[in-house]
C-alpha cells in the first residue's frame, strides 16, 4: 500500500511543479524543472522536501520565472529544497560535489523543455561513468566515513533508515555504482529490500508526525501491526534483516568495485579470469572464490567448508552463486563428522577479519542451516544489555574474530575457536543463557566428532563464559573464597587458560569499555590466583592489611586526602579518625565530585580509619576532594539532600547476601540503575546501623551497576542472620527513597 501511496505523492507533488512553472510562464525551450534526489527517484515520504532544480541553457533569460516559480509551491505548504543554475553549472557542481552528483544521477524532468534534461541526465551518466575510477575512492572514504559514525542498521538500538550502514543511502550509492557500468549487483533482491526500507520510513514518519529516519523503541510493537507482523521481536527482526541483507550486497560489491579499480584498464579488450587454485576443488578467480569444475559438488559433502575456509583465510569473496550451488548440490555432512570437516571450522573460525563477510555469504545463501542449525536462535538478537554494539550472532562472529588473535596463549585452538562460536547460543531461552546454552554445546560439539573430553571441555566454557568477569570485577581478590570459586568450577588449569582467552575475546567483541585497562588487569590477576591455586594445591593465603604512614595532620584530628594516577583513572587514599559513617562521608565526597567509583577497600590502622578508593576519574584534585569532605564532615554541605534517590525507577533496586561469597564477611550484592550516590547511600544506610564496610567493588556496564560490600560488625567479624537481613532491607529502604534520613 506505501508504495502506491509514494507514487500518489509523487504524481501530485509533480502536478504541482509543473502547475507553478506553466502558471508563472516559463520557457519552452532551454529551461526546464527538473526533480532531483530522492523526489527524482519518486521516492516522497509523507515529510520528504522537494528537492527541484531550475535549469537553462547558457544565454537563456528566465526573467521573473526564477522567482515566480517558487511561490505556488510554498504557498502549497510543500517542504522547498530549491535552486537556479545553468547547465554549465549543474556540470560544475557535479564535478565539485560527490552528493551533488549523486543527486543529479536521479534527475527527473518535472516542467518545460524535456530534451534540455534529457541533455542535462545524458551529460551526468556520462560524467560519472567516465570519471568513476577517479571518484569511487572519494565515494568509498565518504561512505566508510557514514558508517563509522551513524553506525550499521542492522545492530543499532535506534535503527536509522537511511543513513546507517545497509540503509537507504547505501542502497542509493549501490545504484550509482552499477551506473559507473564497473560492476554489477542483483537488482531484483536490492531493489525488494530498498522498496521494503521506503515502506517502513513511510509508515515510521506517518506514526512519529514528522520527517524522520530513526525507529524509536516505543515504536516497534505498531510497526509490527501496520506491517502485518506478529510482534515488536517480529518487527525488528524484519527491519534489521532488510539492512542485513543491504549491507551484505554493499560490501560485496564495494570489494568487487576495489578489485576493479586495482587491475589495469585492457586495452586489448576483456580476457578470461584466471583459476588459481586455492585447495582441493577451489579456486580464486579475479578476487573471488569459486569452484574449479575438478570436484562435483555432490561427491563432497566438505566441499562447502573448504570452499569458506579458504576464502577466510584468503580474505576473498566467496561468490555467493558459488555459495548457493554448493547448498543446492552438496550432500549434508555426516554425524558425527569427519576429521577434516572440523578442521576446516577451525580455521575458518580462526581465519581473523576474512571470516565476517564468509559469514554473512552463509547467512545470505542459507548454507549454516546446514552446518550449525542453532543458529537460527541467535539470529539478529537484540542484546539485552546496551553495552553491547552489536546483535547477539554477530557479537558471537566478532568474538570469534577477537580469539582468532589469542590461539597461541591456548594448548587447544580448536576448542577455544569452537567455544567461542557457541558460548551465546543459549541467549533467547527463558532460563540464564550459559545454563541453556551448555547442553546445547554438548550436543553440537559430539556431532562436529569432538571426543568426549573435549565435549565436556567446550561445555564447561559455555556454562562458565562469564564466570571470570563476574567474579573479577563484583568480589574482592584478596578474600580467599573469591579465588576458591573460580577454583572449584574448572576441571583443570588447561580448561583455567581457556576460559581466560575466552573471557578476553568476549569482552573485546562487547565494547571498549568491557575489556579497558582497569577490568583486564582485575580478571587477568584473579585466573593467575586461580592457577597458583590449581598447580599448588595450596589455599591462597589471606593478604594483610597495607600499613600506611598516618600524616602528622591526621594524627591532630585532621583529615588526609591523597590522589595519584591509576590505571584508566585514579587511586585516592583518604586517612582520618576512624567512627562509623567516616566511608559513607568519603563515598558522599566522591560522589558530589562525579568521580565514578570502582573499588574500595578499607582497614583500621591504630584509631585511625584508612579508605584506598579506585576511580574512573583521571583528573582529580586531592584540595578540591578535602574541601569537599570538610564540608560535608561539618554539615556545610547536604549529601543527603544532594544524592537522595531518583523519584522514579524504571527497575527497582535489587538487594541480595551471598553467603557463598566469603566465611571472613557478610558480601551484600546491589543491583540498581547507574547513577551518583549509590556507594554513599548503601554505606550511610549501613553506618546507621553501626556495621563497617570492609571493602567495596563497583561494576557498571550499560545502565546498571553491580556494586558488592564485604560487611564485617564494627568489632569484626561475619554478621549474623538477622544482622544480614537487617542490613539487606535498610539498604534496600535507602536505595528506594523509603528511609533517607
Amino acid at each position: 500500500m506505501t508504495a502506491t501511496e509514494r507514487a500518489q505523492r509523487t504524481a501530485e507533488a509533480d502536478a504541482l511543479c509543473a502547475s507553478a512553472y506553466d502558471d508563472c510562464g516559463g520557457p519552452e525551450v532551454g529551461a526546464a524543472l527538473v526533480a532531483v534526489g530522492g523526489y527524482g527517484r519518486s521516492e516522497l515520504a509523507p515529510h520528504s522536501d522537494l528537492d527541484v532544480v531550475l535549469v537553462s541553457d547558457e544565454g537563456v533569460a528566465l526573467g521573473e520565472v526564477a522567482e515566480k516559480v517558487w511561490y505556488p509551491l510554498w504557498d502549497s505548504g510543500a517542504k522547498l529544497d530549491h535552486s537556479v543554475r545553468t547547465l554549465p553549472e549543474m556540470v560544475a557542481a557535479a564535478d565539485g560535489d560527490l552528493k551533488v552528483a549523486l543527486g543529479l544521477l536521479d534527475l527527473r524532468h518535472l516542467a518545460g523543455d524535456p530534451n534540455l534534461t534529457l541533455r542535462l541526465r545524458t551529460t551526468m551518466l556520462a560524467n560519472w561513468r567516465r570519471q568513476s575510477r577517479e571518484r569511487l575512492p572519494a565515494l568509498h572514504a565518504m561512505v566508510r566515513s557514514r558508517h563509522d559514525l551513524i553506525g550499521e542498521l542492522a545492530h543499532l538500538s535506534v535503527p536509522d533508515l537511511k543513513e546507517a550502514e545497509g540503509g537507504l543511502r547505501d542502497a542509493t550509492v549501490l545504484k550509482a555504482l552499477v551506473a559507473t557500468w564497473l560492476v554489477d549487483v542483483p537488482h531484483v533482491e536490492l531493489e525488494r529490500c530498498r522498496q521494503s526500507l521506503l515502506d517502513v520510513r513511510d509508515l515510521v514518519q506517518g506514526r512519529a508526525g514528522r520527517a524522520t529516519d530513526r525507529i524509536a523503541p516505543e515504536m516497534w510493537p505498531d510497526l509490527a501491526t501496520e506491517l502485518g507482523l506478529e510482534d515488536a521481536r517480529a518487527a525488528q527482526v524484519h527491519v534489521r534483516e532488510l539492512g542485513r541483507r543491504i549491507t551484505h550486497l554493499s560490501r560485496l560489491t564495494w570489494r568487487r568495485v576495489d578489485g576493479v579499480l586495482s587491475r589495469p584498464v585492457s586495452v586489448k579488450g576483456a580476457r578470461r579470469p584466471s583459476l588459481s587454485p586455492l585447495a582441493h576443488g577451489v579456486a580464486l578467480s579475479s578476487g573471488e572464490v569459486v569452484l574449479d569444475g575438478k570436484v562435483k559438488a555432490a561427491d563432497d559433502p566438505l566441499l562447502l567448508l573448504r570452499a569458506c575456509a579458504a576464502a577466510a583465510e584468503h580474505d576473498a569473496v566467496l561468490a555467493p552463486p558459488t555459495a548457493a550451488r554448493l547448498v543446492r548440490e552438496c550432500p549434508p555432512l555426516p554425524e558425527p563428522w569427519p576429521s577434516e570437516a572440523r578442521q576446516l571450522l577451525v580455521r575458518l573460525l580462526a581465519s581473523g577479519r576474512g571470516l565476517l563477510p564468509v559469514w554473512e555469504t552463509l547467512e545470505e545463501t542459507g548454507a549454516l542451516s546446514g552446518i550449525l542449525p542453532e543458529w537460527e536462535r541467535i539470529r539478529l538478537l537484540p542484546h539485552a544489555s546496551a553495552i553491547h554494539r552489536y546483535t547477539v550472532d554477530r557479537h558471537v562472529v566478532e568474538t570469534c574474530i577477537e580469539a582468532s588473535t589469542l590461539i597461541r596463549n591456548v594448548s587447544r585452538p580448536d576448542v577455544l575457536m569452537v567455544a567461542a562460536l557457541l558460548h551465546d547460543i543459549g541467549k533467547g531461552s527463558l532460563t540464564e543463557h550459559s545454563v541453556a546454552g551448555e547442553p546445547l554445546a554438548r550436543d553440537i560439539a559430539t556431532r562436529m566428532g569432538f571426543e568426549e573430553s573435549s565435549v565436556e571441555l567446550v561445555a564447561t566454557l559455555v556454562r562458565w563464559h562469564l564466570l571470570l568477569a563476574e567474579t573479577a570485577t563484583t568480589r574482592d581478590p584478596d578474600d580467599p573464597a573469591t579465588v576458591d570459586l573460580v577454583a572449584s568450577r574448572m576441571p583443570s588449569v588447561e580448561a583455567l587458560s581457556l576460559l581466560t582467552s575466552l573471557t578476553e575475546a568476549d569482552a573485546r567483541a562487547t565494547s571498549p569499555k568491557a575489556w579497558s585497562t582497569w577490568r583486564s588487569g582485575l580478571i587477568r590477576d584473579l585466573a593467575r590466583r586461580t592457577r597458583a591455586v590449581m598447580d599448588t594445591g595450596l589455599a591462597q593465603p589471606d593478604v594483610p592489611d597495607e600499613v600506611v604512614d598516618i600524616p602528622k595532620d591526621v594524627r591532630k584530628g585532621g583529615v588526609s586526602v591523597r590522589v595519584e594516577p591509576a590505571e584508566d583513572g585514579s587511586r585516592v587514599t583518604v586517612v582520618a579518625l576512624d567512627r562509623v559513617g567516616l566511608m559513607a562521608d568519603m563515598a558522599a565526597m566522591l560522589a558530589l565530585q562525579r568521580a565514578p567509583v570502582r573499588a574500595a577497600r578499607a582497614w583500621a590502622q591504630e584509631q585511625y580509619g584508612v579508605v584506598v578508593w579506585e576511580t574512573a576519574d583521571e583528573h582529580l584534585d586531592a584540595a578540591v576532594l578535602r574541601q569537599r569532605f570538610e564540608a560535608i564532615v561539618e554539615g556545610r554541605l547536604d549529601a543527603a539532600g544532594r544524592l537522595r534517590p531518583a523519584d522514579a525507577q524504571v527497575l527497582a533496586p535489587s538487594v541480595a547476601v551471598r553467603p557463598e561469597a566469603s566465611a571472613q564477611a557478610t558480601v551484600l550484592e546491589v543491583r540498581a540503575a547507574d547513577r551518583p550516590g549509590v556507594v554513599y547511600l548503601v554505606c550511610a544506610a549501613l553506618a546507621r546501623l553501626g556495621i563497617a564496610v570492609r571493602s567495596a567493588h563497583v561494576d557498571t556496564l550499560g545502565p546498571q551497576a553491580v556494586d558488592v560490600f564485604y560487611l564485617q560488625e564494627s568489632s569484626a567479624g561475619a554478621l549474623h542472620d538477622d544482622r544480614a537481613a537487617q542490613a539487606a532491607h535498610a539498604v534496600r529502604a535507602a536505595l528506594t527513597g523509603e528511609d533517607v534520613t
